[in-house]
């Protein structure tokens, strides 16, 4: 399916990895690939129909920092998701966790932690609190997955023999489950109205 991908849809799948690299996030989620659509790609057709809804990346930062932070947590977008559904306020059990171990107990270390030496690692292992540090790829969480493939659904659709950043958008806002279309809703964002401009872009492309 990859080889499909145009130069702009490959930097999103490539800056959405840099994304949750940067906020210390175990998996790529939708939204990482929502911010690499603004930042990385601005002259994408997603990026041209996001910033005509109103959307940019300082909110999508924003939102995904309010939601899962830095270093985030530990479970998956579904997990999460779950546990809120139970009651569990995630953001509750971080504050708690830090009162005891002390602020930044649940992140991932930051890049430049990084040895090579396994040496290295165990010290750090042996002499502080801090995990194993997150190095090489990042997975696409399973959600994610589903819109990679929902966005070749939406090429196919469209009788596109590509895969553009417009259909990454469309295969995101089909799948409708994910953090990006809960952080779209949440800001205001009529989706209805969003998939018309993009299917208004892509098929005068």
């Amino acid at each position: 399916m990859f080889e499909r991908f145009t130069d702009k849809a490959r930097a999103v799948v490539v800056g959405a990895q840099g994304h949750a690299r940067e906020f210390k996030h175990r998996r790529i989620g939708t939204e990482h690939v929502l911010l690499a659509m603004l930042v990385d790609t601005p002259d994408g057709l997603a990026a041209r129909a996001l910033r005509d809804v109103g959307v940019t990346a300082d909110m999508v930062r924003e939102e995904i920092v309010r939601r899962i932070g830095v270093g985030g947590s530990p479970l998956g977008e579904a997990d999460a998701d779950a546990l809120a559904a139970i009651g569990i306020d995630l953001d509750a059990v971080r504050a708690k966790v830090e009162e005891s171990f002390g602020e930044g107990a649940l992140d991932l270390p930051a890049a430049e932690d990084i040895e090579a030496s396994g040496s290295g690692l165990s010290r750090r292992l042996l002499g502080g609190r801090k995990r194993p540090p997150m190095a090489g790829h990042i997975p696409f969480s399973p959600r994610n997955k589903k819109v990679l493939e929902l966005s070749l659904r939406e090429a196919l659709r469209l009788k596109h023999k590509y895969i553009g950043t417009e259909h990454l958008l469309l295969g995101m806002l089909r799948e409708g489950e994910g953090l990006a279309v809960a952080i779209l809703v949440a800001r205001g964002v009529d989706l209805g109205e969003l998939r018309r401009r993009l299917e208004g872009l892509a098929r005068a492309a």
